[in-house]
Order: C-alpha cells, then sequence, then structure tokens
C-alpha cells in the first residue's frame, strides 16, 4: 500500500510540475534560417529549421521581410508545416544589390534573422 501510494505521489508531483513549469524550458527558438532568391521569377523563399513536435503549439508564428532596410511584409501563422525544416516562398520584387533580412518568431520564445543580397 505504501509504495503504491509512494509511485501515485511521484506521479501527481511530476505532472504538476510539468504544467507548472514555464513553456520556455520545452521549447527551441529557430535553430537555421536561409534565404534564396529567384530573380526571373521575383520569389525568396525562406528554409526554417525549428523544431517542434506539436506544430499547433509550438511554432514559427511569424516572418517578417524587410527590403533595404524598410518593412515589407510581415506574415503571421497559427502552425507550421514541418516538425523541423519547412520552406515559405514569398513574392517580393527586387533588383541587383538589394538587401533583404527576414525574421523567423517563434510563438513560445527567440527569433533568428538572416540576410541576402540580391545578385
Amino acid at each position: 500500500m505504501k509504495k503504491h501510494l509512494l509511485s501515485l505521489t511521484l506521479v501527481v508531483v511530476w505532472m504538476a510540475a510539468a504544467l507548472l513549469l514555464p513553456q520556455q524550458t520545452f521549447a527551441d527558438p529557430p535553430q537555421d534560417l536561409s534565404l534564396r532568391y529567384d530573380m526571373k521569377t521575383q520569389t525568396l523563399s525562406v528554409s526554417i529549421t525549428h523544431k517542434s513536435t506539436f506544430t499547433g503549439f509550438h511554432y514559427i508564428k511569424q516572418v517578417q521581410i524587410k527590403r533595404n532596410d524598410e518593412p515589407f511584409e510581415t506574415q503571421k501563422y497559427d502552425s507550421q508545416t514541418g516538425k523541423t525544416t519547412f520552406v515559405y516562398t514569398y513574392k517580393v520584387p527586387a533588383k541587383p544589390n538589394d538587401l533583404l533580412e527576414v525574421t523567423a518568431i517563434c510563438n513560445v520564445q527567440g527569433q533568428k534573422t538572416a540576410t541576402l543580397k540580391v545578385e
């Protein structure tokens, strides 16, 4: 009986700790962000590596695009399309030597920024 009660107590304490700890302890910020620009189609491809087992709970909530240090587009999301690496594409008119900056923001914690000079 005592062994059963001790096991039950440990399970309850573990579950309470898991529920009460901040979400940040279970979340990773974006690990990698790579950009590719296709001048012919005027398309920016953004490859994001962000590990998430539950993509509707922990995800990239926002992608911000700047062109030549000016805000161009902000896209908001309520889930992510892959559990590790995924790609979003955007129509971004640009010309040679334009500087594109992209920031991917996690809904729990952290962000990652990458830049690309259009050639």
